[in-house]
């Protein structure tokens, strides 16, 4: 591997493990502030129960996930030294946005959560919920500003080398972010709902507290269900803007070297050969693609040689082309976890709606068990098809990946930075999981002891001991 391969390595492990906790912070902040509200509504006591116990799992991932953003952080001033240069000035103002503002409310008022709950009035602490979630939604809101930026740069001049921010609501009106966050957004709900569904299915299976985690999958399944066709439905939407804005992205995402026919077919399999630049066997689904592309049954997709003779004649020699197979299956990945969760999604609802949860499904609450990590997988797929799509740039058209690096750094610093980041990462995810996992055999009466530990939030070993025991 050269410098920049390893360095897109680094950065590749450092994004994908942060995002296994980012989505799964703003989807259970929902959901909690979802069973609070129905507790101060209903004044059922079941529901407050139900709050504190999600909410172990929420302060479990959000203690877990800052130090992974930490950590991300400082890859970009040792790797990506002359990338953070020429977008600084763009990057800054959303960023400094999202960890003055919403970080900073998230944090604030999730303390008020923990430590609210007899201090506080009901109304005010669920209203302290909402706002974790508001803080949550408005986070990723600003660094999808920055990445939208990445993918179709916008409100924006180039001055000494440098692109220098001319318009900030060019960059909030960005149709890239326009279509991306609810995709984004709905996706972290789903991800959130997947993992209570699914532990609530284990507790099912072992006809431990029924009522509480029947409650539980009810909730869950019914925003899973939701969210999972509102993130078909806006990725449906991110489909036809890219093939104006990334028309090579969308063409490397179909494997599709020759400008398609009229009507243009999906293609559901393909054996790929990059270096000949053709495909072997092909599986396709008539009519699909310009479907997707067009929301038509007509329309051609212009395919990757025509796009790489014009990318050439607009930006000069160099190779257009992003890496074929893994945008190919990245995006087949996630459009396969995508459909199984609104397939799962829908069974489970019509399921509760027929009073038929417990018995005799033992099947389907194994499958929801394993399906937490569906979500997973999709989110990670999602965003490998993102970004290994726009490559060779780093900011489409106008910075090149490879003129992005740090030119000071030696090889043996990344593998050095690479290994240490990725030892760490291991070690938070063992304790991640057995955070996890120990607060689930526990079971919610859990919550209990903890409201009573916490009762003197200035008892550091207390707080401490409720919070990670």
């Amino acid at each position: 591997m050269d410098i920049v391969d390893l360095a897109r390595l680094q950065f590749a492990s450092t994004t994908i493990f942060h995002y296994i906790f980012v989505p799964l912070s703003i989807g259970l902040s929902l959901l909690i502030a979802i069973m609070e509200t129905l507790y101060v509504v209903k004044k059922d006591d079941g529901y407050k129960r139900m709050a504190q116990f999600w909410g172990k799992f929420l302060l479990i991932n959000f203690a877990v996930g800052v130090v992974t953003g930490i950590l991300q952080e400082f890859q970009f001033g040792m790797n990506w030294s002359d990338f953070s240069r020429f977008v600084g000035d763009v990057f800054g103002t959303p960023l400094a946005i999202e960890a003055l503002l919403a970080f900073f409310l998230e944090s604030t008022f999730i303390g008020l959560w923990i430590f609210g709950w007899d201090r506080l009035s009901k109304k005010v602490h669920l209203l302290s919920m909402w706002l974790v979630t508001i803080g949550t939604t408005l986070s990723a809101l600003w660094i999808l500003a920055a990445n939208s930026f990445m993918q179709r740069p916008v409100g924006f001049e180039i001055h000494n080398g440098r692109a220098e921010m001319t318009d900030i609501f060019a960059l909030l009106t960005n149709g890239q972010l326009i279509w991306e966050f609810p995709h984004t957004i709905f996706a972290a709900f789903t991800t959130g709902a997947f993992l209570i569904a699914g532990i609530s299915a284990w507790y099912l299976l072992k006809q431990r507290d029924i009522p509480f985690f029947k409650k539980s999958f009810q909730i869950s399944i019914i925003v899973g269900l939701i969210s999972s066709f509102a993130v078909a439905m806006f990725g449906h939407q991110q489909a036809e803007y890219l093939i104006h804005t990334q028309p090579m992205k969308m063409a490397a995402s179909e494997a599709l070297w020759e400008t398609s026919s009229d009507p243009a077919p999906w293609t559901v399999f393909a054996t790929i050969d990059p270096s000949q630049k053709k495909n072997g066997t092909e599986l396709k689904i008539p009519y699909l693609l310009s479907v997707l592309s067009y929301s038509k049954l007509s329309g051609s997709v212009p395919g990757m040689k025509e796009l790489q003779t014009e990318y050439e004649n607009q930006y000069g020699p160099g190779n257009y082309i992003p890496p074929v197979r893994t945008t190919f299956w990245s995006f087949r990945i996630m459009i396969a976890g995508g459909v199984g969760m609104i397939l799962l999604a829908m069974y489970g609802v019509y399921l509760m709606l027929r009073k038929r949860l417990e018995q005799p499904n033992k099947w389907y609450l194994r499958i929801m068990l394993w399906a937490i990590g569906l979500p997973f997988i999709s989110n990670t797929a999602g965003w490998i098809m993102t970004e290994m799509g726009r490559q060779p740039w780093t900011v489409f058209g106008i910075l090149r990946t490879e003129d992005s690096v740090s030119p000071s750094v030696s090889k043996g610093q990344i593998w050095f930075s690479l290994i240490s980041f990725s030892t760490i990462y291991l070690i938070l995810l063992f304790i991640l999981i057995f955070l996890f996992v120990r607060t689930t055999k526990k079971g919610p009466e859990l919550a209990d002891k903890v409201e009573h530990d916490i009762e003197d939030p200035f008892d550091q070993e207390v707080t401490t001991h409720a919070i990670f025991k």
